[in-house]
């Protein structure tokens, strides 16, 4: 056998577990009777059954899309096949397979610029490279940008525009019936809250976008993030407040010059309620943030 055999071989043989981990069976989580969540696909995908079929906030990242369109398909032999989509924003963990739903027959609902970044592609500083667009046929087909309300079925469902809390195409997906309301990457209660500071996203905006969550909620709505489990008020609460004492403490800061690298040298994340597993991290994307908004130095940007 030739070496190059040999080689490829190989390779195959150690793609296969990742393709094998790609496509595992995704899981299954009631949130309320007719609200479930799939989880183990990128981001948390929700799915709403009405009388006229299923509808969708995210579809999961592109390595698990088969999955996502399996476990659809196997929940909508109840529910009826996926009739909308809504993503949340435009990365890639919440867009995977739009495509295949919409070649499906769905409508695929997004902000407007949710809409503009996959249509056009964006650039990613962190790795220094660029996302390509999605097809046509994966971009959003209706868009909005204050406030929408859909009817889906016999059910109503609100969406909401979160100004610059992670991207700058951020959107809440409130189902009144259930009390439910799907905050996307707006809402981080297991990860470190990730702020696209190149894609639009500042902590100003992170901090009002919490408030805006819990405008719309009560003490028994349920929140579902993209990551982690569906919490209640109390988490939410719990990291608006931590947010925007991070926020205070750097307005103090940047008005005395300070670098992210002084602010995390000098303590500024010391004595919070809640540690960060890179803070580092986190400091520097939320201080390159406020250089769009560094004339008003305040959380309120609307």
């Amino acid at each position: 056998m030739r070496r190059r055999d040999v080689l490829k071989g190989l390779a195959a043989l150690s793609l296969a577990p990742l393709a094998a981990r790609a496509q595992a069976p995704l899981g299954v989580v009631e949130v309320a009777p007719q609200i479930k969540l799939l989880t183990g696909a990128g981001g948390n995908i929700v799915v709403l059954a009405t009388t006229a079929g299923q509808l969708v906030v995210d579809s999961g990242a592109a390595a698990h899309r088969d999955a996502v369109v399996g476990t659809l398909g196997e929940l909508g032999a109840g529910a009826g096949p996926v009739v909308t989509v809504i993503n949340t924003h435009w990365h890639r963990d919440q867009t995977g397979a739009n495509e295949a739903l919409a070649a499906a027959g769905a409508t695929i609902v997004a902000h407007d610029k949710t809409r503009q970044r996959l249509r056009a592609g964006w650039y990613v500083p962190t790795s220094d490279s660029y996302e390509p667009p999605l097809p046509a046929a994966a971009l959003p087909t209706k868009t909005f940008f204050t406030t929408d309300e859909l009817v889906v079925g016999e059910q109503s469902i609100e969406l909401g525009y979160l100004i610059e809390a992670h991207t700058d195409g951020d959107v809440y997906v409130r189902f009144p019936a259930s009390n439910v309301v799907a905050a996307g990457d707006a809402l981080s209660p297991e990860r470190d809250p990730a702020l696209d500071w190149f894609g639009g996203g500042w902590l100003g905006g992170r901090v009002d976008a919490l408030q805006k969550l819990l405008d719309v909620g009560d003490a028994r709505t349920r929140y579902v993030p993209s990551y982690g489990a569906v919490v209640g008020r109390a988490e939410v609460q719990a990291e608006h407040e931590l947010l925007l004492a991070v926020f205070d403490r750097m307005v103090v800061n940047l008005r005395l010059g300070q670098t992210a690298d002084d602010m995390l040298n000098a303590g500024l994340l010391d004595g919070l309620p809640r540690t960060f597993a890179a803070p580092a991290k986190f400091l520097y994307d939320a201080h390159k943030g406020f250089w769009a908004h560094h004339n008003k130095l305040m959380n309120d940007i609307v």
